[in-house]
């Protein structure tokens, strides 16, 4: 669940990316899983859904590294691309998982995020870049 004011617009990186709608200082959360709201897949599950379902959650949802859970967000934040110099980066608190701003964001900024840290599916996702 976004933790911080955003907005989806064209990206210069690629299609629609997340931009900040307001100035976010280094090291603010602005993202968490948020049980109830974000959906957490495991492989068995989501192989029981419909293929359509299936498809919409490997274009959208990153894959857990830790167990191969599919993450799929109940809000916008989808739209965050890939940098390999991100805006933002994961951080383990007390068994769950943040985001936070690896430095300040300017207000209109895109925010990125390193899908190789936390995406066993980035290879595919990105062509194998780094």
């Amino acid at each position: 669940m976004m933790l911080v004011q955003t907005r989806v617009a064209p990206s210069p990186i690629h299609g629609m990316g997340l931009f900040a709608s307001q100035f976010i200082p280094r090291g603010k959360a602005i993202w968490r899983f948020e049980e109830g709201f974000d959906r957490d897949f495991s492989p068995a599950q989501l192989r029981s859904l419909p293929a359509s379902a299936q498809e919409h959650i490997h274009w959208f949802a990153f894959v857990r590294k830790e167990d191969g859970h599919a993450v799929l967000s109940g809000d916008h934040a989808c739209f965050m691309n890939h940098s390999s110099v991100p805006s933002t980066g994961a951080t383990a608190q007390a068994g769950s998982v943040t985001t936070v701003a690896l430095r300040d964001i300017a207000e209109g900024e895109e925010l990125t995020c390193n899908y190789f840290e936390f995406d066993a599916d980035a290879p595919r996702k990105l062509g194998k870049q780094s």
